[in-house]
């Protein structure tokens, strides 16, 4: 039956409300038959998936493993082996010369299960202890373990409905971790002994406020527990020294509507990156003693052109996360010194990934670097010599970058912002509008879209395409405003941008619209879903993964995960102004008889960020109102969520049997 209600004076109807019952066996019955039409539907590009995942799989390191991090007295690595799906946990006390020791195996803990997920792992202090938590269904619940490392049992212990966040205290017996409420929300952190019976837990902390989600984190000096509580606009801070774990948490500074900050403990102080008076955030400390607002001193200028991601501190060194004009940047504060420096990049175009650094006394830095025809490659910085040391870039069999180059253009949306594009493609390239192009995007969260290599893209380049990125606003790449400018009452600027990149491509001579296709996922998938409605036209294909599309729908039912804490993102229509703006760009709501691309579309049964009901009834819609013949296809995974397949090998599957309908429905041959 349709469900029907009036809201704001309008009467909606929706009639494929009810999919939402998953315990209907229709509803079930319904998406397995979505899933065989699409296999029938695709049956014909078996030989081409087959071809696409045995390239993905040769270019890849199926043997392989990490570079070693220092910590605790031991160095720990993660190593895969050919044909098996999941990482294993090693280390190694003193030296690497030492024995190895598996201290987590993935793939055996995985055995027998369908989809398997390893939310944290953490080592105790003393080397003798390690939690780790698993999810078996992909709705993101972790079931807390904690493993002898001397004997390699389990304790008697399990501790169901847990989060991501673990952390021990000093004394390596005491572990706090975060539970769930009923919306999935991590909410209350508690305290366990180990050894003890887990009901006997005692709760240290409860966040009432479902606008705020509760995580644990601990001091790079290993100092300070730090209890972290925020929305998508506010955060509030309390640390607890680590060696004190059934002391109370103080509170660094309460929250305050729109005020974010975070911190990095260094010897008496805690150094400060916040946006209070500061749009782009800026750089403060205070004495731990005393780390009252009142007592918040700035430690850098601030320069607003700047945007401020983070720091960290080492014993001798701050490091400060920026960007710059839609580029990241690392500076380096010599303590000792008060000297500041910026790292130097080989490419004009690139990204930084932040990585582990559990050493608090070491002088070298530990990052991420790949650009788009660079592999994933991991630099030590030698801080005080200014250095780079590449200790690993990640091996891609068969590949040359030489054959291929990477851009930045610039697209200009209608009120004149310009829109960064990033593409890269294999040489020669002439803008004759002949090349197959796939335009990606995200723009949510003021998470950035930052141009890194993909060996799967590889498939596509070598078939002609042109990938590009559209860093469209309600992402972080221009700096906070250009965040702000694409959420709430302006979250429209994030399809318009998306539009104007695709009109480039075209006018450009880099593709035609006969010839172009566009991919997003979650987020990026309203983003598709938006844009389909608005500009048809402009596109041949789309790939639209968990997209969420209901959003008037999901935002007005609070009792699902995220919506209380997403108002800051997209508003509450319950509110008539954003009824009316979220009523008129949520792609369910605005389906037209219309001709559309062809379409695949993805979801997870037990997808606890989307659910699959969203991308079920927009397909279902769209299938009984769309005036074309062009493919619509629906692939759910049945024992997933959000993420998709979790093994290695499943997953450049999934990619391939994309890459396949992207490949046959634009026409595109070798």
């Amino acid at each position: 039956m349709p469900r029907v209600e009036l809201l704001h004076g309008e009467e909606r109807r929706d009639d494929y409300h009810w999919l939402r019952d998953r315990g209907n066996p229709d509803t079930l019955a319904y998406l397995e038959a979505e899933n065989r039409y699409t296999e029938a539907a695709t049956a014909h590009t078996a030989a081409l998936r087959g071809e696409l995942y045995a390239e993905l799989v040769a270019r890849i390191q199926e043997t392989d493993l990490s570079v070693p991090e220092w910590y605790d007295g031991y160095f720990y690595y993660v190593r895969v082996e050919q044909g098996q799906q999941y990482p294993i946990h090693c280390r190694r006390r003193g030296s690497m010369e030492a024995a190895e020791e598996v201290i987590l195996d993935q793939n055996t803990l995985a055995a027998g299960h369908d989809y398997f997920r390893v939310g944290a792992v953490e080592p105790s202090p003393d080397g003798l202890l390690l939690a780790f938590s698993t999810d078996t269904s992909g709705a993101e619940e972790f079931t807390l373990f904690v493993k002898d490392l001397a004997t390699g049992e389990l304790r008697p212990e399990a501790i169901p409905g847990t989060s991501y966040g673990i952390e021990w205290a000093a004394d390596s017996r005491t572990l706090f971790y975060t539970l769930l409420d009923a919306t999935r929300r991590p909410e209350r952190l508690m305290r366990h002994r180990v050894g003890t019976n887990p009901t006997e837990d005692a709760l240290v902390y409860h966040e009432p406020d479902g606008a705020f989600f509760l995580g644990i984190g601990k001091s790079k000096s290993q100092a300070y527990l730090v209890l972290e509580l925020g929305s998508h606009t506010t955060t509030e801070l309390r640390f607890l020294g680590a060696d004190d774990p059934t002391g109370e948490f103080r509170l660094i500074r309460p929250r305050e509507a729109g005020i974010e900050y975070d911190v990095a403990h260094h010897g008496d102080r805690f150094f400060i990156v916040t946006n209070d008076g500061a749009e782009n955030f800026r750089l403060m400390e205070a004495p731990v003693a005393a780390p009252e607002r009142a007592n918040w001193r700035e430690a850098l200028p601030y320069d607003p052109a700047v945007k401020l991601d983070g720091a960290e501190a080492f014993r001798n060194h701050l490091v400060l996360y920026e960007r710059v004009e839609g580029l990241q940047r690392i500076r380096v504060l010599d303590l000792r010194s008060g000297e500041l420096h910026a790292v130097a990049f080989p490419e004009p175009v690139y990204t930084i990934r932040r990585m582990g650094n559990p050493d608090f006394e070491s002088p070298v830095l530990r990052f991420g670097y790949t650009s788009l025809v660079t592999p994933a490659s991991v630099i030590d910085y030698h801080m005080d010599e200014r250095r780079w040391e590449l200790r690993k870039r990640t091996e891609v069999h068969g590949y040359d970058a030489s054959l291929y180059r990477s851009e930045r253009l610039f697209a200009c949306a209608p009120d004149g912002s310009r829109v960064p594009v990033s593409l890269v493609w294999r040489e020669p390239l002439t803008r004759d509008g002949s090349r197959p192009a796939l335009l990606l995007g995200y723009g949510a969260y003021g998470s950035s879209y930052d141009p890194a290599f993909s060996s799967s893209y590889v498939s596509l380049l070598d078939r002609g395409f042109i990938v590009a990125i559209a860093h469209v606003r309600g992402g972080e790449e221009l700096g906070r405003r250009w965040y702000d400018d694409g959420k709430l009452l302006r979250k429209r600027n994030t399809f318009s941008d998306f539009i104007a990149a695709a009109e480039h491509l075209v006018s450009e001579g880099y593709t035609a619209a006969d010839r172009l296709a566009m991919s997003g996922g979650s987020a990026g998938g309203l983003l598709v879903g938006a844009v389909l409605n608005a500009r048809p036209d402009l596109f041949r294909a789309a790939v639209a993964d968990v997209p969420f599309v209901d959003v008037v729908n999901t935002m007005l039912d609070a009792s699902l995960p995220l919506t209380v804490i997403e108002y800051d993102e997209w508003g509450n229509p319950e509110q008539p102004e954003f009824y009316d703006y979220i009523r008129g760009y949520s792609p369910y709501d605005n389906i037209t008889p219309q001709r559309y691309p062809h379409l695949l579309v993805t979801a997870g049964l037990n997808d606890p960020r989307v659910a699959y009901w969203e991308p079920a009834k927009w397909v279902a819609r769209l299938r009984a109102t769309k005036t074309d013949d062009n493919r619509l296809l629906l692939k759910t995974h049945m024992g997933a969520g959000h993420a998709g397949a979790s093994g290695r090998y499943d997953y450049l599957r999934e990619v391939a049997f994309k890459y396949a309908f992207l490949l046959d429905v634009l026409g595109v041959t070798r």
